[in-house]
């Protein structure tokens, strides 16, 4: 997907505007956004940018023919499932459009990875029969929810009812559109063993094949510059632990790491955690160590006593002797609770530190401002002892850099070495895990870690030459031809569809210039069709512009009289009142002496008001909100909070202040709430027709309407 949107260049796209031109010139006009290049990778393949976002309008079209023809179940998605799939469908027309282009090529196969992008197989095994499909699931929806929330999952599967776990966990949408995905696909694959296990039960589909995931060693450093690398990050490791420590730390420090996904308990960060705390008490240890959690959380950036302690030589410290970067809520951090449970002080008379780094390491978090690899290279010891785990990166990475690891049976990886690898030393430990066998897990690793961390300097040469030679069975050159049986049954499966007939597409015209006339292109303009009021009554308009009638009674009561029943069904909204009401009823009111007069009343007041003089000595104020509750007929609040900062904005402007809220104007407002046939919540989103509301666009000096950039994660939408 396209959703770069900094300043900056995208460092994983290099752009190559060369490639297909003649192709993207017919795709332009099959309004297909898209950027050609190559991936900035080893090999640099080509790669599609695709722009999904045009297709954001017609969802309730896209959805509704999934649902014709293949019942897709998406009435309950939410954003999380809504914008995966959506790229999935552009995805597929963008395939679609490529394949007609070119239709020199007959054995083409889209391999789709994920139940995100799902919708793109069902659109092409029903619109574009030439292509065979293959779907890839990395763990299943049921499966990752059921063990996120503390759920046995492995002895118990086959009592769990799929339609029934979906509904309770809210996940129809996304576990139909896997579902439906699997069993459309002409080949369906999963990554390990015990995740097939999964689809047979939670998808009724067995895989066709099992496919590992494969390794590319190309980011790791060669012989010549690896003691350079891994001594740069041990370097660092010591430095950002001793100034979160607040104390200096020895050279033969044993360094741990812990990383992924913040999933508590399926990541086994539990069971690590009071490993740990159970080495803690351990008197066998003759080395120091400290382990680091480098898992991505709710932060609010880096700690700036540890920034001037890091690249300042400050010697400040505020007192925290656990976390790299400001987490919003410390105290109810699962992480941190646990480490307290644990007992562990991080005192310089324990044996056994740990430290959250709650950062993505990209190489600028503020703290150690070095990728993830560059800074993996220098531990000593890994551990992942999870529970959901259907293959696991983190362990093949360790070995990739020559770092023993520790795993479970639940991860697909810890299976496979297993299986494949009969003597891993201490290269590597694959611990034995159940639905219910926590303390053992805890005991066999808190074992390992104190072996390990006792071992002489031979004993961890030998370990750290086993670990890579184990990361040898996972290597793409060795896993790749599982993939290729994949392919091979989805083309003999597609072969008799694939022979079909297709319309060609690629029309290669010679170059030539076409001068367009100016009326062949055609100017759209917008018409806005206002009704008026009588003169007596002008004075309606300018309070129905501003919302000071809103917490005016009088204000308020002079709409609500002009016709009660119209006043409720257009929910108390005086600019649709102007609209409709019938043309003979303001006739009626102007010549009602008391409606007019009260109606001047009023608007002296509304005046008075507007027209007060402004205290030059007060300060002006700017009160930015995600939520401004100050009338339903203006939707950008969903509840109490929104409530309260719209009661500061009319407070403050009774007070006579200079604040100014600043805050979204969504197109679709908060949603509503209603109750399905099964009694699933529902939510009903209405788009907001801004030309009902008391607004009017921000210009600049040139009359244009202002712009201004909102940073996103990943993009940055103008608004």
């Amino acid at each position: 997907p396209d959703v770069w949107r900094e300043e900056e260049e995208n460092p994983e796209f290099i752009p190559d505007d060369s490639l297909f031109v003649e192709w993207k010139g017919k795709a332009m006009s099959e309004d297909l956004r898209i950027k050609t290049g190559r991936w900035n990778i080893a090999g640099k393949p080509i790669v599609f940018l695709i722009d999904f976002t045009p297709y954001f309008g017609q969802q309730n079209e896209i959805f509704a023919r999934f649902w014709e023809t293949y019942r897709l179940d998406s009435i309950t998605g939410q954003w999380d499932y809504i914008e995966p799939a959506l790229f999935g469908y552009a995805a597929a027309k963008t395939i679609e459009s490529f394949t007609s282009f070119y239709q020199e090529h007959h054995n083409i196969i889209a391999q789709f990875h994920e139940w995100m992008t799902g919708t793109g197989v069902l659109y092409l095994e029903h619109n574009v029969p030439w292509i065979a499909t293959a779907f890839t699931t990395h763990a299943t929806v049921l499966g990752r929810s059921i063990a996120g929330n503390n759920r046995p999952l492995y002895g118990n599967m086959k009592e769990y009812n799929p339609g029934q776990i979906a509904r309770e966990f809210n996940v129809t949408a996304k576990q139909s559109l896997e579902k439906l995905t699997a069993a459309e696909a002409d080949v369906f694959t999963t990554v390990s063993g015990i995740t097939s296990k999964e689809c047979s039960h939670f998808l009724g589909k067995d895989v066709d094949i099992v496919t590992p995931n494969g390794f590319e060693d190309s980011f790791v450093p060669d012989e010549s510059h690896f003691a350079e690398k891994r001594n740069t990050a041990r370097q660092k490791l010591k430095a950002v632990a001793e100034a979160v420590l607040g104390y200096r730390l020895s050279d033969e420090t044993v360094f741990i790491a812990n990383s992924g996904r913040y999933e508590f308990r399926n990541k086994g960060l539990d069971i690590f955690i009071d490993a740990l705390g159970r080495l803690s008490k351990n008197e066998k240890l003759k080395k120091e160590c400290v382990a680091f959690i480098m898992m991505p959380a709710y932060h609010k950036g880096p700690r700036q006593d540890l920034m001037e302690i890091l690249y300042n030589d400050s010697e400040g410290h505020e007192g925290d002797r656990y976390l790299t970067h400001y987490l919003h809520y410390p105290s109810t951090d699962p992480v941190i609770q646990r480490i307290s449970a644990n007992q562990l002080d991080n005192t310089q008379e324990s044996q056994v530190k740990i430290i959250f780094a709650p950062s993505y390491l990209n190489g600028n978090d503020g703290i150690f401002n070095l990728s993830y690899y560059d800074l993996l290279i220098g531990f000593d010891l890994s551990a992942f002892p999870s529970y959901y785990e259907p293959w696991g990166y983190t362990p093949l990475e360790s070995l990739m850099f020559s770092i023993p690891t520790i795993t479970t049976s639940l991860s697909g990886f810890g299976l496979w070495v297993r299986e494949y690898f009969k003597d891993p030393g201490n290269g590597i430990a694959v611990i034995e895990r159940t639905d219910n066998n926590e303390d053992q897990v805890v005991s066999d690793i808190m074992e390992f870690m104190r072996m390990f961390i006792n071992l002489s300097d031979d004993g961890i040469k030998k370990a750290r030459l086993k670990a890579h030679e184990i990361s040898r069975i996972a290597m793409w050159d060795t896993l790749v031809k599982y993939y290729f049986s994949a392919y091979e049954k989805a083309l003999l499966k597609s072969s008799e569809r694939r022979e079909e007939p297709r319309e060609f597409a690629r029309f290669v015209e010679e170059p030539g210039l076409v001068v367009r006339k100016p009326h062949q292109l055609p100017v759209w303009k917008d018409i806005y069709v206002q009704s008026d009021v009588p003169q007596k009554l002008s004075a309606l308009k300018d309070l129905a512009n501003n919302l000071w009638w809103s917490w005016n009674s009088d204000a308020e009561s002079i709409f609500r009289r002009m016709d009660p029943s119209l006043w409720e069904e257009i929910r108390h909204n005086p600019k649709i009142l102007l609209e409709k009401i019938d043309y003979k009823r303001l006739l009626v009111l102007e010549d009602d002496d008391d409606f007019v007069r009260d109606l001047r009343k009023a608007d002296r007041a509304f005046r008075d008001y507007m027209n007060r003089p402004d205290d030059d000595q007060t300060p002006s104020a700017a009160y930015f909100s995600m939520e401004f509750g100050i009338h339903p007929s203006l939707k950008i609040y969903s509840g109490g909070l929104g409530i309260l900062a719209g009661d500061y904005l009319k407070e403050a402007s009774d007070s006579n202040l200079k604040i100014i809220g600043v805050g979204f104007l969504y197109r679709y407002g908060y949603f509503r709430q209603k109750l399905g046939p099964k009694g699933e919540q529902l939510t009903i989103y209405e788009a907001e027709d801004f030309s009902n509301l008391p607004i009017r666009p921000v210009k600049d000096k040139d009359g244009n309407h202002l712009r201004v950039g909102v940073v996103w994660p990943g993009r940055t939408v103008m608004i």
